[in-house]
């Protein structure tokens, strides 16, 4: 089992999401590694990651399922809906480039719409399942000298 891809996952992710044009049009920019404290209308925020274990005796890998999170205070589903449809199709059958490890495949899992009374707000969380397999070539790892 190795971990040690979680963080490449992560920016590869947040980079894909920050860089889309569609996403940046619905959230107006709104992206966010957590959710803000004094956060817009409507905004993306990557969530909660687990993480299993697929190596083997070719090398090691790794499942990792992790959220993202649509939230909105706005009234109705539409806008979000609209903004959690971009994502899913921004990242399922994504080819991210990883700075440690190869992703080998990233597809969408499930989501779930609902409303947070207590928030007063709307939100839909989408899973997605990425497999990755670490090469090991990073810079701290690698041997090489730059």
């Amino acid at each position: 089992m190795t971990y040690a891809m979680g963080e490449s996952l992560q920016a590869a992710v947040f980079e894909r999401m920050a860089n889309d044009a569609g996403i940046g049009e619905l959230a107006r920019g709104a992206v966010f590694d957590a959710a803000p404290m004094a956060a817009p209308d409507l905004f993306v925020a990557l969530g909660p990651e687990r993480t299993t274990g697929r190596s083997d005796v070719t090398g090691r890998g790794a499942i990792h399922q992790f959220r993202i999170s649509v939230v909105t205070r706005r009234e109705g589903f539409m806008d979000a809906k609209a903004l959690a449809a971009r994502v899913s199709d921004a990242l399922d059958g994504a080819d991210l480039t990883l700075t440690r490890g190869r992703l080998v495949s990233m597809r969408f899992v499930r989501a779930e719409a609902r409303r947070d009374k207590g928030a007063g707000a709307r939100r839909i969380d989408l899973w997605f399942r990425a497999r990755l397999d670490d090469d090991g070539s990073d810079d701290i790892n690698s041997g090489e000298m730059t």
